[in-house]
């Protein structure tokens, strides 16, 4: 694990909130040289504590309404292996989020449609066809608010 001071926390929190902020927006908000913040933000990037950084797409305003998570339990009679699931669920391009979980079910899915026919028509044609498949539990989504990580 990485060692982080408060100014490193600092530029987490900054970037979170905007990824697209440059070293040098970020230097001269925390006190810091343009090169001096490169650095820091770099040595986060090479460590691995940045992994990348993401566009956040508003679903609603491209046609996608409806959000769905579904809670898959694989079957036990086909034995089929994670490898397979995970490989196809990853091609249906309406699965925005796959998580590989412990308890009820073994995987849990994020999945987005324009409405809930549409949604039906995923679940029907791509989600039950998927090798394995067996009980699916879905959840729509009513209303989401993004809450700050523990940085």
């Amino acid at each position: 694990m990485i060692r982080l001071d408060d100014t490193d926390r600092a530029f987490l929190r900054a970037l979170a909130e905007d990824a697209t902020l440059s070293a040098g927006a970020l230097g001269r908000r925390f006190g810091l040289s343009q090169p001096a913040a490169w650095r820091r933000v770099k040595r986060l990037h090479d460590e691995g504590v940045i992994r990348g950084r993401r566009l956040d797409l508003d679903h609603e305003a491209l046609g996608f309404g409806v959000t769905v998570f579904l809670g898959v339990k694989l079957a036990a009679k086909g034995r089929v292996s994670l490898e397979d699931f995970e490989r196809a669920v990853r091609a249906i391009p309406e699965v925005q989020l796959v998580h590989h979980v412990l308890g009820l079910y073994d995987y849990r899915l994020r999945v987005v449609a324009r409405d809930l026919a549409d949604f039906e028509r995923i679940l029907r044609r791509r989600i039950m066809t998927l090798p394995g498949a067996g009980e699916v539990e879905a959840n729509v989504l009513l209303s989401e608010e993004r809450r700050p990580g523990p940085i």
